[in-house]
């Protein structure tokens, strides 16, 4: 018989690696990699670094973050998200005016960005570099993960069991 749908496991929801369920503990381990707009989809077929295939149905508005765990009881492994490194501009403002305005700039322009406690970071796609030389942004290029502000997006998010999600 000719299989024309292949059954794949779904993720319904994600765990931090600390707080895995006492079931899953023992299952093998793998990593999927993943860019900034790669996690900003809550609903997807995905494939492990590993080769894995298997489908994400989240709940609507999840941000996916490094240490990110999906179990995958079928397969009995667990897949941990890996934030990719990609080209980014990096602002350090020196004044809280200069927060306020820099950021103000690059959202008016709908741009997205990261704050860091030190900087604000926006992603090196088309147009970004003319919006920060139009405004007279100073900024300087890096290569690192980029998670953008957004709804369901805390500012210096962490994993932590007191916290919860």
């Amino acid at each position: 018989m000719l299989q024309v749908f292949k059954s794949i496991p779904v993720a319904r929801e994600t765990f931090p690696a600390d707080a895995l369920p006492e079931s899953a503990r023992a299952y093998g381990r793998d990593t999927i990699t993943l860019g900034w707009g790669e996690r900003l989809k809550a609903r997807g077929r995905r494939q492990s670094d590993g080769g894995l295939e298997f489908g994400t149905a989240l709940p609507r508005g999840t941000t996916l973050r490094g240490g990110d765990c999906f179990v995958l009881e079928g397969a009995a492994i667990v897949v941990a998200v890996a934030e990719r490194l990609e080209p980014v501009f990096v602002i350090e403002p020196r004044t809280p005016a200069e927060w306020g305005l820099f950021a103000y700039c690059i959202g008016n322009s709908h741009q997205p960005l990261m704050l860091t406690a030190a900087a604000i970071v926006c992603p090196e796609v088309t147009g970004m570099e003319q919006v920060l030389t139009y405004h007279g942004i100073p900024f300087s290029r890096a290569t690192r993960a980029f998670t953008p502000v957004g709804p369901g997006v805390e500012v210096g998010h962490q994993h932590s069991p007191e916290r919860g999600r």
